[in-house]
């Protein structure tokens, strides 16, 4: 399949590329993307399998020439690059960046614009650029041409390079090609920003569809969650303040005051979990899943969002528009917060998990029933690529504050040494070994068996179960199952992948 070159694209240096927009977030730029398969047919996306969410993760459109660069912690677009010329009608200023390909063409056949063109019609004088030497046998190194925000590639003759040559006259003799690449990024130089081209805050939002828009009628991008037990969250925005959320607190009504109207709203009654509540209060064996040192066993719902839920006869959708009228909120629902990365579980107040032994916070105090439903649970997604969920939230990052001195875990630190900083931390509350051990046996989850796409939870039992006697998987890889391990602490659960990614954190 051939692509044909779309209509003009607008070359923004520093910006973005068309509606493509830098610091974009994988989800926003993925979802766009998926949503016009007329003009991106097709999509590749690498991330690395050992370390999704610390990795950058690259977005190729192979036949629109593209490729997109994200870093992994917080998944926003660093990177834009033009691979092929001729599979997108690129303009600058109302100049086009390379001239129509003739009829008996063939997409890819064409070179890029020439030093030339550049330099005297599109962007004008530049300082010295880099020269690249040959890795290989090649007679060509590469000459990268930078002016702020944008950067091209020309392919020179190794043998005409000099330190004391005049650039202007070598790119615009015979030893240089037409420019094979071109890069857009955030930053004066490719020189200055290379090295922290994926550390550097990005200038622009996560969601393309907010540049330029008026800040004080929308509301702000939510930057981290820090975690600090006993019910107590504080959210970090891009512009304002931080806001407080406290479980069993915290009413509807705030929640859509400081966060909009929720994406879809979901009535869910799970009953399939019950049984490990009740097993877990009946005490006569252990539980696999989230033992509280000292102070009994409670498993929290896991996610329900509209996406992953198990279709049945217990769920109903509930409009946003109606959100306005607390009495027509059902007893227990979730708000599904996609482009914010979270989902809150609303229902009346339960007592939120015990304060961490070493933050210096009282644990919550026992409150009156009340009639007013208010936030239980947040559910933090991680967007891992390569989990079942992958891109139904974007990315939210979290950091769990264990002390008032700063030591803290974060939505990027590998599960292996999360659960070590925890079981540390709580070992005083054990009543025993065997109570210490059950922490290190976690529960498997499958999120992809079922009648369809959406279906999601599915309890296997024990990790031991699932992997040593062996689970059907069609194919003989279990990858297609959708398995991740539920590790449980006071407060925190946690859903992990199998390379020790954090998936899911939810709040209880």
């Amino acid at each position: 399949m051939t692509a044909k070159p779309s209509a003009q694209v607008q070359i923004s240096p520093g910006k973005g590329l068309g509606s493509i927009t830098l610091g974009a977030s994988l989800h926003n730029v993925l979802t766009r993307v998926k949503s016009h398969p007329q003009i991106y047919p097709a999509l590749d996306l690498a991330y690395s399998s050992a370390d999704p969410v610390r990795q950058p993760v690259i977005l190729q459109l192979p036949l629109n020439g593209l490729r997109l660069r994200f870093d992994g912690p917080d998944q926003r677009l660093r990177l834009i690059e033009v691979l092929d010329f001729s599979r997108t009608s690129l303009v600058y200023k109302a100049q086009d960046v390379l001239k129509s390909a003739k009829p008996t063409e063939q997409p890819g056949s064409q070179q890029g614009p020439t030093f030339r063109h550049v330099y005297n019609r599109l962007f004008g004088p530049s300082y010295p650029g880099e020269y690249v030497p040959p890795t290989d046998n090649s007679p060509y190194g590469t000459y990268v041409l930078s002016y702020p925000g944008i950067a091209f590639s020309f392919p020179l003759q190794h043998s005409a390079w000099s330190d004391q040559c005049d650039f202007v006259a070598l790119l615009s003799s015979s030893a240089a090609l037409p420019a094979t690449s071109m890069a857009i990024f955030q930053g004066p130089s490719w020189p200055e920003i290379r090295a922290k081209l994926f550390t550097q805050q990005p200038q622009y939002p996560r969601s393309s569809a907010l540049v330029g828009k008026n800040r004080e009628t929308l509301a702000d991008e939510i930057e981290e969650f820090r975690i600090f037990g006993a019910g107590k969250l504080e959210v970090v925005r891009r512009s304002n303040p931080p806001l407080s959320i406290k479980l069993a607190e915290t009413t509807p009504q705030d929640l859509i005051a400081d966060f909009g109207p929720p994406d879809a709203v979901y009535r869910k009654n799970d009953r399939r979990i019950s049984i490990h509540r009740a097993a877990g209060r009946g005490g006569g064996g252990a539980l696999h899943m989230s033992p509280s040192p000292g102070r009994g066993i409670d498993l929290p719902d896991t996610d329900h969002s509209s996406s992953n839920s198990v279709t049945d006869d217990s769920d109903e959708e509930i409009s946003p528009d109606n959100l306005g009228d607390p009495s027509s909120l059902p007893t227990e629902c979730f708000f599904n917060y996609f482009h914010h990365g979270f989902d809150a579980f609303i229902s009346y107040p339960t007592e939120p998990g015990p304060a961490f032994p070493t933050s210096g916070l009282p644990d919550p105090t026992p409150q009156p029933p009340l009639s007013q439903l208010a936030v239980t649970k947040i559910i933090l997604h991680g967007n891992v690529p390569g989990s079942y969920p992958f891109n139904r939230h974007r990315r939210s990052r979290w950091r769990i504050q264990l002390d008032s001195s700063g030591d803290h875990l974060t939505s990027e630190t590998p599960y292996d040494e999360v659960s070590e900083r925890l079981r540390d931390l709580w070992k005083e509350s054990f009543s025993n070994p065997a109570e210490e051990r059950a922490l290190q046996r976690p529960m498997v989850l499958n999120r992809g068996w079922g009648d369809s796409p959406e279906s999601s939870v599915e309890f296997l039992g024990g990790w031991e179960e699932s992997t040593a006697k062996g689970v059907r998987t069609g194919d003989g890889d279990d990858s297609g199952l959708g398995n991740t391990e539920l590790f449980g602490f006071p407060g925190l659960l946690f859903e992990v992948l199998k390379n020790g990614a954090v998936s899911c954190l939810t709040i209880y």
